[in-house]
């Protein structure tokens, strides 16, 4: 996006046609007086030297200098910068609740829609704070990792909608372990996590997840979103609402007792979001309870300074202006530079010139003003273009991954954000395309390449503790994930065996059943065959108590009753 820091100093462009006014004004008076003393053509032929574009080319070049400079004043600024900056303050961990109890209408326009008005606000209210953001339903997963860059919060946070969980219900103690987990290393630094929900814990757990936070050193705030009289929860597009498995409308209601037990739990606090500023009050009160530490952090600021251009350009308008005479030189009067033609010409090829040259950086102005007001499609098209135009700018490039990830085309994404890296020259830059690659594949569970590429990012920018402690909490994830294969692995062979065994029984039954079969056939039955029969029944019975036995010691899968 392009913008005008101190548009103020805009106004003075006004005198750009006051002075061609002037100018106009000047010139007239002037041919009046050279009709005194005679005819013009004839004068014309008395003064060979005498120039009649000179003058006018040297004042549009000394006007056009001037609005440079005025433009130099205003400040322009583009695109976005990176800077290391220390800064004072806390570290927060939110985590929203996205089950689809979330959607249910009891405040307006939905629990959701409110959590997202109350999340938005608490990133307005934060200056020098960290801030990371997770979401969760029946299982839970970190959607933005803790950062100061206050625009992404914002960014992923329009996407967030219940489709997005494969896993429904409300498991707040996996919530709370996660966000315990993704805080930085910082000692003698506050740190809070903060639950929006609507106190339907399905899975249980919680309290002893916000003691066990508490024991760290952390504090849990629990927002509570509904009210106790409850409301249906809609379907979205049917018109209808979600019925449990007896076929009876839901009702799903705030559980405040459960809130406070866990905010208790936690060594925080439990508010009631009824007014969004009061709630916003509350919360500012007790977070301002926690300890502040100097901490030095990435920033990605909104805009850069682009006046440098202006000022270049500007000081080429002046120094072309003084090489021009407003006399024509002796020595060069057979080479005419202003005729009308080829003035014309001329300043049409310098602007075809110009606009050609700056096409790509025309579409990144348009994407950018399209992403900001949410038109991802579009935004998406616009730096398309900027790539077609000049495919080795990286910042069309990484752009361009960024409103595919908008648009949650992740493995699209990807593919941009590793061509970004290719082309960027600047190590920060690249180290910020990298860093999207990790979150995007820890955002699927693809620990070990999100581990390659948080390594990489690390390689170009070492000083960066998001970065790092993301790859610790992937290398953790990777463990556990290659430990539940091993233990499914391990199941599977256990009950193809089981299987074998139980096929191996079956034969000796039936064998069993034709030696039952062949001595019915028989007129008397010896005592020795009778031994034998009861012994085969006594020793059937018994491995029939095993395999119960066995089955009984087996995990049981978790059945997920409740999808609200």
């Amino acid at each position: 996006m392009f913008r005008f820091e101190d548009p103020i100093y805009l106004w003075l462009l006004v005198l750009i046609p006051i002075l061609v006014l002037i100018r106009f004004i000047s010139y007239r008076n002037q041919k009046k007086r050279l009709r005194k003393f005679g005819d013009m053509k004839l004068l014309k032929e008395l003064m060979p030297d005498v120039s009649r574009f000179r003058p006018v080319v040297k004042f549009w070049l000394l006007l056009a200098a001037l609005a440079l400079l005025i433009v130099m004043l205003a400040r322009p600024q583009l695109g976005t910068k990176i800077s290391q900056e220390k800064r004072t303050g806390i570290e927060t961990i939110i985590a929203l609740d996205i089950s689809n109890s979330m959607r249910a209408e009891d405040i307006v326009p939905s629990r959701l829609d409110r959590s997202k008005m109350m999340v938005e606000n608490l990133v307005d209210h934060f200056t020098n704070d960290k801030i990371g953001l997770i979401v969760f339903a029946g299982d839970a997963f970190v959607q933005l990792p803790i950062t100061s860059d206050y625009v992404s919060a914002k960014m992923f946070l329009s996407s967030i909608d219940p489709s997005m969980m494969a896993t429904q219900g409300t498991d707040i103690a996996a919530a709370i372990d996660m966000a315990t987990n993704s805080f930085t290393q910082e000692e003698e630094i506050g740190k809070a996590i903060i639950v929006i929900t609507d106190g339907e814990d399905h899975e249980g757990g919680a309290l002893e997840a916000a003691e066990a936070a508490k024991k760290k050193g952390m504090r849990v705030y629990v927002l509570g979103v509904g009210s106790s009289q409850g409301a249906p929860i809609p379907i979205p597009g049917t018109g209808d609402y979600m019925k449990d498995n007896t076929g009876n409308t839901v009702m799903s209601a705030l559980n405040e007792e459960m809130c406070k037990q866990v905010a208790a739990a936690g060594g925080g606090a439990y508010i009631h979001v009824e007014n969004n500023s009061l709630a916003q009050k509350q919360l500012d009160n007790e977070l301002d309870k926690l300890s502040k530490k100097e901490t030095s952090t990435t920033v990605y600021s909104d805009y850069d300074e682009q006046f440098q251009a202006f000022g270049i350009l500007a000081l080429l308008l002046l120094i072309l202006e003084i090489c021009i005479f407003d006399r024509r030189n002796p020595l060069l009067k057979n080479i005419s530079l202003f005729g009308k033609r080829k003035v014309a010409a001329t300043l049409l090829l310098l602007f075809v010139m110009s606009a050609s040259a700056q096409t790509d950086r025309q579409y990144i102005r348009q994407g950018n003003k399209q992403f900001n007001a949410g038109d991802y499609p579009n935004a998406e098209v616009s730096y398309r273009k900027a790539v077609e135009k000049n495919p080795k700018n990286p910042q069309a490039v990484y752009n361009l991954g960024n409103a595919l990830l908008a648009q949650k085309k992740d493995s699209a994404a990807i593919e941009q954000f590793q061509s970004a890296a290719k082309l960027e020259t600047n190590p920060l830059r690249k180290y910020q395309s990298f860093h999207n690659i990790g979150v995007i594949c820890q955002s699927h569970k693809m620990y070990g390449e999100a581990i390659e590429a948080y390594k990489n990012a690390l390689r170009l920018n070492p000083a960066d503790d998001e970065t790092r402690y993301n790859l610790v909490l992937c290398q953790h994830q990777k463990q556990k994930q290659d430990q539940n294969k091993q233990n499914q692995q391990q199941n599977k062979n256990d009950q193809n065996k089981d299987d074998k065994k139980d096929q191996q029984k079956q034969d000796q039954n039936k064998d069993q059943d034709k030696k039952d079969k062949q001595q019915e056939q028989k007129p008397q039955m010896s005592k020795d065959n009778a031994e034998q029969l009861l012994n085969a029944a006594m020793q059937q019975e018994k491995q029939t108590q095993d395999r119960m036995k066995k089955a009984q010691q087996q995990p049981q899968r978790r059945n997920i009753l409740k999808n609200w």
